[in-house]
């Protein structure tokens, strides 16, 4: 589901449940619902059990409803009962909500206990997470939870590690930061100037440092920057924050020996390091009452930065820039679970099943080898991101591998703890520090300054929140300060940086991240040049997306390495032209396709929200011994090959073909008038001009494009090509368009539109069929099972927006409108956004026809005409309204269904017990064997 979808369903979950709902009548279907609609989750009663039996003190008890995979325990109460409110239970205890189910989960077997508990009385849910010390809940209102849907994400995702509302923290923060930014951007003389954008990025990420700082802890007291630039007035605030930043960027060796009488709060402020705060040459302007106002009090006081989440934050920082510099250069910001969906599968999915391998050993002593070991590991790997942008990709990778660590270093400390007496060594041990993966393990290229520094900013406050982590585990205090690792983050082109100057191949483990999202028509005169650059030995590489450069870099990267990379695309790269110029190059170098997600919402966690169709390649030189994972709504198949086109197929690249691949007639398209308008009309234009010209009213001809068939509407041409000169000249009316026809071309830039001048009742292309012919939108929506075909009588002429099929027959409608010939479109062709765009050389000449017998050609025949008998039935409805899948007519759909059962009979093909993957797979066999017979 999308998020639009399960925002929407969360409206509709809110209408239905709002001022309702009893314990013992209504839980099952509260849940269920929620389960259903919001999540999105199939046969959601084999996910939870309702009624579940727990014995208490000799007496059997049951949990209204419990999910096993999560480990989620639910103990619901009827709407109005109070959640914090102790209720009286048999035996005459008082228990809050959750007391009762913690005293459920406490009966349970160990293996079944929950990791989340959640109460409820259908207005609100709190969620408890079992994995705190002190389980304090989540509190989400069924009236705001069109916006905290996501929250539930717990219930059904085993990889959830915590629910807060973080991205809804982390979106407050953005809208702070970028108050501020607006602010100070007001006060700087030149507000345009590149450099004064530069000095204000730093402003605004020291500041926010300094924030975070102070309500994580790490300046050693809270609300210490707020105290500090409290003693400031507007006129006085900015020598303050220059001060504050030079004292920040000195050890204490280095500091005034008199700075602690003249200003001990300044020189209470700590060593920082990193370089946050090394230029001094940054321009700070003159503060307002504004800006102090903001720092103060909606920035501190008001606001606890030690919660945000820096994955999102990072992006949403980020979103400070000029929103026209971020589309400009196809940045588009990524949520945590996308994020998920590259690393899990890339590396994360094996780390754990190691750890949990790991854990499950009973031996001590082996099983503490086998930690330090895994810990050593984890701490060796090395990460590349090379199109970082705020490095939210590189921070979540950061992130799980410490609460891996964190782990580790939880079962080591237990283990010490166990077998030592008196004063415990582990700390001595690991030298006052266990922590050993470092954020010195990431890497990242990035073109903009600010993102850079966003980047290394948002690993920091990981790093903090982490080592915050650890400290609670280990039960000692940690020192974050000064900085002692450091992100490698560098600011260039990836394109034109040679990756091994970043890291060497040699160290690099994975490559990871989202290149910018630029069409092959839509780059820029320097993203061009990049392409060319890097595949200048590749034929028809102009056609190629932005972000297939990255493909090439990384798999020169790869080569002769076991480094594996996974990324996110367009899903254009997998469609197309477009597969037979890249994956045939990149296959041709050794690259295999690891795993895949096939085409996808992408979805971003910024307030700008970037609506993408995607993809996720992870692909590799090194050998792969485990398999191939193709991911598809949301499931999972292991397979032995998955081609360019993320299909279960052999590596088979479908090029432009100039005539069909098999025995039918041509295709073409419609007729191209290059006639500035002037012989297209609408109904009522032709009335008016057949009043004006009688004459004319016989070399009026409807016209349809795509729009116009799809939408049930004609326009009308006025074709003159058949008009003898007398005739033409007795028509003043019509001379006028000639005359302007003539004209409009003249003026072109287009020498050859200029030619074209010279017979100005003709048309540039002419297509128009004596016989019927069948109609193929050239662009259709995405949403519809079956793009709508037409079986055309030639009386009907068509623009050059769709193609056309001359001396076609019934059959030839029957299995072009298929589910066979959908198929295969839909894994061969362009996109026009997420549109189908269905093309004569790749999608219908190398489409493989099948050999049917009479009595099988007979039926196809027969199962066309049902179709567009059942159309008939609807003669007020247009082509949209039957071929929306909400709305199409039961008439209509029983009739594609039998045609396309006739088809795959045809083919050989079975009808219930083959998919749309495994059709495409057998017809790129056919197609395979047709393109060696004709050869």
């Amino acid at each position: 589901m999308t998020d639009a979808e399960r925002r929407e369903a969360a409206r509709q979950f809110y209408n239905k449940w709002a001022g309702r709902g009893r314990e013992d009548e209504d839980d099952r279907s509260y849940w269920l619902d929620i389960l259903e609609r919001i999540l999105g989750v199939e046969n959601a009663t084999d996910h939870i059990d309702f009624q579940k039996k727990v014995v208490v003190d000799g007496n059997t008890k049951r949990i209204d409803a419990y999910i096993p995979e999560t480990g989620v325990l639910i103990e619901q109460k009827t709407l109005g009962i109070p959640l914090d409110k102790k209720i009286n239970q048999s035996g005459g205890i008082m228990l809050t909500p959750y007391e009762q189910a913690k005293r459920y989960n406490d009966n349970l077997p160990y293996d079944e206990r929950a990791r989340w508990i959640v109460t409820s009385n259908f207005s609100e849910i709190w969620i408890y997470d079992m994995n705190a010390k002190v389980p304090e809940p989540v509190k989400l209102q069924l009236d705001n939870l069109q916006a905290q849907y996501a929250s539930l994400d717990f219930l059904i995702k085993k990889e959830v590690q915590k629910v807060n509302l973080e991205m809804e923290i982390s979106l407050q923060a953005g809208e702070i930061v970028g108050r501020l930014y607006d602010a100070f951007l007001r006060q700087y003389k030149e507000p345009d100037n590149s450099e004064t954008l530069k000095s204000l990025n730093k402003l605004c990420v020291r500041i926010v440092f300094c924030l975070y700082a102070e309500d994580a802890g790490i300046f050693g007291r809270r609300n210490m920057f707020h105290d500090y630039m409290r003693q400031f007035s507007a006129n006085t605030a900015r020598k303050g924050l220059r001060e504050l930043f030079q004292v920040l960027d000195q050890k204490q060796e280095e500091r005034d020996e008199y700075l602690a009488d003249d200003d001990p709060l300044l020189a209470s402020f700590p060593y920082v390091n990193g370089g946050l705060f090394s230029d001094e040459n940054i321009e700070i302007p003159p503060l307002t009452d504004e800006i102090l106002r903001l720092i103060l009090e909606n920035a501190s006081d008001d606001f606890d930065w030690s919660k945000i989440s820096p994955t999102i934050f990072g992006a949403v920082f980020e979103s400070t820039l000029n929103p026209e510099t971020r589309r400009s250069g196809g940045m588009h910001y990524t949520s945590i679970e996308n994020i998920h969906k590259v690393i899990d599968p890339l590396f994360l999915d094996d780390l754990r099943k190691e750890l949990d391998e790991i854990t499950s050993i009973d031996v001590i002593r082996t099983k503490r080898l086998k930690l330090e070991t895994y810990q050593n590991k984890i701490a060796s790997l090395s990460f590349l991101d090379p199109a970082c942008g705020s490095g939210n990709f590189l921070t979540e990778t950061y992130l799980s591998l410490r609460r891996l660590e964190n782990r580790v270093i939880r079962m080591l400390y237990d283990m010490e703890k166990g077998q030592v007496s008196g004063q415990i060594s582990f700390a001595d041990e690991t030298m006052n520090n266990p922590i050993k993966v470092s954020i010195s393990q990431f890497y990242g290229i990035e073109i903009n300054d600010f993102a850079v520094t966003v980047a290394k900013t948002a690993l920091w406050i990981a790093e903090s929140q982490m080592m915050k982590e650890t400290e609670d585990v280990v039960h000692m205090n940690l020192d974050f300060l000064p900085l002692k690792t450091n992100a490698h983050i560098v600011e260039g082109n990836a394109l034109r940086i040679d990756w091994n100057s970043v890291i060497s191949a040699e160290r690099l483990s994975y490559i990871m991240g989202n290149p910018p999202f630029v069409g092959a028509r839509l780059m820029s005169a320097v993203q061009k040049e990049d392409v060319f650059a890097i595949f200048n030995s590749v034929k028809n590489n102009g056609n190629l997306d932005y972000v297939s450069c990255w493909y090439q870099k990384a798999t020169d990267m790869m080569k002769g390495t076991s480094i594996r990379t996974a990324l996110v695309s367009t899903n254009s790269i997998t469609q197309g032209e477009q597969v037979s110029i890249l994956w045939k190059n990149l296959m041709g170098n050794g690259v295999h396709i690891d795993f895949a997600y096939r085409t996808f919402l992408w979805d971003s966690e910024a307030s700008l929200k970037a609506h993408v169709h995607c993809v996720i390649v992870g692909f590799s030189v090194a050998p792969n011994d485990k398999g191939k994972r193709l991911y598809d709504k949301g499931k999972v198949k292991i397979v032995d090959n998955i081609n360019g086109y993320l299909v279960e197929a052999e590596n088979i690249f479908i090029g432009s073909r100039t005539k069909p691949l098999c025995d039918i007639p041509e295709i073409g398209i419609g007729n191209k008038p290059i006639d500035g308008g002037y012989y297209l009309f609408t109904e009522d234009e032709m009335v008016e001009f057949v009043k004006k010209e009688p004459k004319a009213k016989q070399y009026f001809k409807k016209w349809l494009g795509s729009k116009e068939f799809i939408n049930g509407y004609f326009r009308y041409c006025l074709w003159l090509g058949e008009c003898s000169p007398k005739e033409l000249r007795s028509m003043p009316e019509c001379l006028k368009r000639v005359e302007a026809v003539k004209r409009f071309r003249l003026e072109s830039t287009s020498a050859g539109t200029r030619k074209l001048a010279a017979n100005p009742t003709h048309f540039h292309v002419e297509n128009m069929p004596r016989t019927n012919y069948i109609l193929i939108p050239e662009v259709s929506s995405e949403r519809r099972r079956y793009v709508p075909m037409g079986f055309m009588t030639p009386e009907v002429l068509c623009s050059n927006l769709v193609k056309i099929v001359p001396d076609a027959t019934l059959y030839h409608f029957g299995i072009l409108t298929s589910n066979v010939h959908m198929a295969w479109m839909r894994a061969v062709c362009g996109r026009l956004k997420s549109d189908y765009r269905y093309s004569k050389d790749v999608v219908y000449n190398n489409f493989p026809w099948p050999s049917p017998t009479e009595e099988q050609r007979k039926k196809i025949e027969q199962t066309a005409r049902q179709i567009l008998d059942a159309r008939k039935l609807y003669p007020d409805d247009s082509l949209a309204d039957l071929y929306d899948p909400l709305t199409m007519p039961p008439e209509l759909r029983k009739a594609h269904a039998e045609n396309d059962k006739a088809v795959m009979n045809a083919y050989g093909f079975s009808v219930r017990n083959m998919s749309e993957e495994d059709c495409v797979a057998e017809l790129m066999k056919l197609y395979q064997m047709l393109t060696k017979k004709n050869t």
